[in-house]
């Protein structure tokens, strides 16, 4: 069964859908036959700008592991041979900072079916039992709902996927190098590190995504992965710096 065919996600589908389409009509004047293309990015921005406070609790659960990563440190040098007092050891640690160990992932755990419906708006052939005519709409002459794989896009078509993908390289890429340089890296744990290094490369999952999915989804996955950078940027230099002064 779809669940999107059910209330109250039908309802909401429907919502975003009427939403992005209001955008598109507002931006027509300037953008002629692109404007439902160029709709998505503020869209995205829109949906990113309500979830800053997920992206807060999420900085915020990241300074407090990388603060208490030295003592786990030595925890994990002292009882390496003991598993069972180490695991012990650690949540006691936790609980002694109050931190939580999986602060941050709820949040994240929340945001997922807010990002999962707006996606699911740029990939739906039918929004509340009518078309999406939003995917048949054009940029640079490939329609919304076509994909760089599946439908064979031809020259020039080729250069708006392939600006996209560039976009969402590049972020992969600074991502990358930002995670392996704020990496905790355990003690005495090889295979552990070689698991961290392994999921720095996640975000060029996206590459291969983008290839896969209509021309929409496409240009929301650029959107919402560059802003996904900056906001971390911003936020790190924000709060790390007010909570270690704290």
């Amino acid at each position: 069964m779809d669940p999107f065919s059910l209330a109250p996600l039908s309802q909401i589908l429907d919502a975003a859908y009427w939403l992005i389409e209001s955008i598109a009509q507002f931006l027509e004047p300037l953008a002629g036959p692109w404007s439902a293309g160029l709709a998505i990015a503020p869209l995205t921005l829109l949906v990113r700008t309500a979830l800053i406070p997920v992206g807060i609790s999420q900085v915020k659960a990241e300074w407090s592991r990388r603060r208490i990563a030295p003592k786990l440190q030595a925890l994990q040098r002292k009882y390496r041979k003991n598993p069972e007092v180490l695991q012990r050891k650690t949540m006691a640690l936790y609980k002694a900072e109050n931190i939580s160990p999986f602060a941050g992932f709820l949040p994240m755990l929340l945001q997922a079916p807010v990002i999962s419906i707006v996606y699911t708006l740029f990939i739906r052939g039918t929004i509340g039992g009518h078309a999406n005519a939003m995917l048949a709409s054009t940029i640079g002459g490939v329609p919304l709902g076509a994909s760089l794989v599946t439908t064979g896009i031809t020259w020039p078509g080729i250069l708006v996927f392939a600006a996209l993908i560039v976009v969402i390289g590049v972020v992969a890429w600074v991502s990358r190098r930002i995670s392996q340089r704020l990496a905790i890296q355990p003690v005495d744990a090889p295979a552990m590190a070689r698991l961290n290094s392994a999921m720095s490369w996640l975000p060029f999952i996206t590459l291969i995504v983008a290839a896969v999915v209509p021309l929409a989804a496409a240009i929301y996955l650029a959107t919402t992965t560059t802003w996904t950078l900056v906001e971390r940027a911003i936020l790190r230099r924000r709060y790390w710096g007010v909570v270690a002064g704290s």
